[in-house]
């Protein structure tokens, strides 16, 4: 699925790194702890979360995401979004809860599993 897709499936408002929407991505992860993210996320996901620190970035930038969705309405700090952008990590904001968000991919293709 392409980020533009799932820009639009979320309603959500590019932060940084609108030069890449058109990248693929192949799985999501939902998660408020990054513990688990690093634990789980396959190359090329996508994270969805409400946590707003910089360890968000730093672990999207290791796990080699490519895009990061903040829920619930959720902005990331200004040092945040100059990590991402170095990085070359998309970053998405959207008024959906995680629950609603993380269905929306899911029912429209999106899973934890390449194909």
């Amino acid at each position: 699925m392409k980020i533009s897709t799932i820009k639009e499936l979320l309603d959500a408002d590019v932060l940084c790194g609108v030069e890449s929407l058109e990248k693929e991505v192949h799985s999501a992860c939902g998660s408020d702890m990054m513990s688990d993210v690093l634990a789980y996320v396959k190359d090329q996901a996508v994270l969805l979360t409400g946590l707003v620190n910089s360890q968000v970035i730093r672990t999207a930038e290791m796990m080699d995401m490519v895009c990061v969705v903040f829920v619930r309405s959720k902005r990331p700090t200004l040092e945040m979004i100059e990590i991402a952008e170095e990085s070359g990590i998309v970053i998405l904001a959207t008024k959906k809860r995680m629950y609603e968000a993380c269905g929306t991919l899911f029912v429209n293709g999106l899973n934890n599993t390449k194909d």
